[in-house]
């Protein structure tokens, strides 16, 4: 296939490259610099200079491939339209073609015990912005388009991903933090694993919506002790209150703290998806 990628250059993108050059498809990935075209450059992909807003850009980039993989975000506060703006232009640009958006797992909120794809959104005021953008996007089946929802959980792997931030944060601190006292579940995948999901998502029927997840949630007191011994401070951890988290991340701190448990496997039954990593708290123990 000939598929368009937003954010190719990033930490997910970086390994869906990698996964869509490993099955013979030919890439073209949206660049805002000369940096950022040489990574893509490394990785098998054909860069187009651009950014979110450029609607025309898009359009074009989009209606020229056979599907898109939208991952790009600004992760500021123009977040939510910006990126109303970049879906709207892929997905008029790709036609009938699939169209592979990014969500995220976060918009279920507080789950209260383990819940799938079909669960009621309750997204932190971070994320609120994607409930509304989500439905538009796949009402648009009905105009012959051809919509997919990825929600990633919490990723990790490759020395990225927000884990990643608490072990550079606990190695300068001598002590590995957890939120509250560590009874919070997040729900991890690696990079790699999401990655491949993403690729299998170009397979699947319009208007479908995958959870990103693999297996078991884990609680944040467990991260933070798998973390350490990666750090080489092994049981050197320490509670870290929403306050003092939001000195740091600000909202995202909100985001962080929620409980969330999935028990799905919607993409492994209908895209055979079938992640490698299943024991995150191995993974980050060793640093994978």
């Amino acid at each position: 296939m000939k598929v368009f990628v937003t954010g190719g250059s990033g930490y997910i993108g970086r390994s869906l490259l990698r996964v869509l050059a490993d099955q013979g498809d030919s890439v073209t990935a949206l660049v805002r610099s000369e940096k950022s075209a040489e990574t893509v450059e490394q990785l098998g992909a054909r860069p187009v200079l651009g950014e979110l807003t450029d609607a025309d850009t898009l359009r074009a980039a989009a209606a020229a491939a056979d599907a898109v993989v939208h991952l790009a975000l600004t992760g500021d506060e123009r977040s939510g339209e910006v990126d109303r703006i970049a879906a709207n232009a892929l997905l008029d640009g790709v036609g009938g073609n699939p169209y592979i958006h990014t969500g995220g797992s976060w918009t279920y909120g507080n789950t209260d015990g383990a819940v799938t794809e079909d669960a009621p959104f309750a997204p932190p005021m971070i994320t609120a912005w994607r409930v509304p953008l989500e439905e538009q996007l796949l009402a648009t089946r009905a105009q012959g388009k051809h919509p997919v929802i990825v929600r990633p959980g919490l990723v990790y792997g490759r020395s990225g991903g927000l884990p990643g931030f608490f072990l550079g944060e606990g190695v300068q601190a001598g002590a590995i933090g957890y939120l509250g006292d560590g009874s919070t579940h997040w729900s991890l995948v690696h990079v790699d694993d999401i990655a491949a999901l993403y690729a299998r998502a170009l397979k699947a029927p319009a208007g479908s919506q995958y959870l990103g997840v693999p297996g078991e949630s884990v609680r944040t007191r467990e991260v933070a002790e798998a973390l350490s011994h990666a750090a080489g401070i092994s049981g050197q951890i320490r509670s870290v209150s929403i306050e003092e988290l939001g000195q740091k991340l600000g909202p995202l701190a909100e985001a962080l703290f929620l409980d969330q448990q999935f028990a799905t496997t919607r993409a492994q039954d209908e895209l055979g998806w079938i992640p490698q990593h299943r024991e995150p708290l191995e993974d980050l123990a060793k640093g994978i």
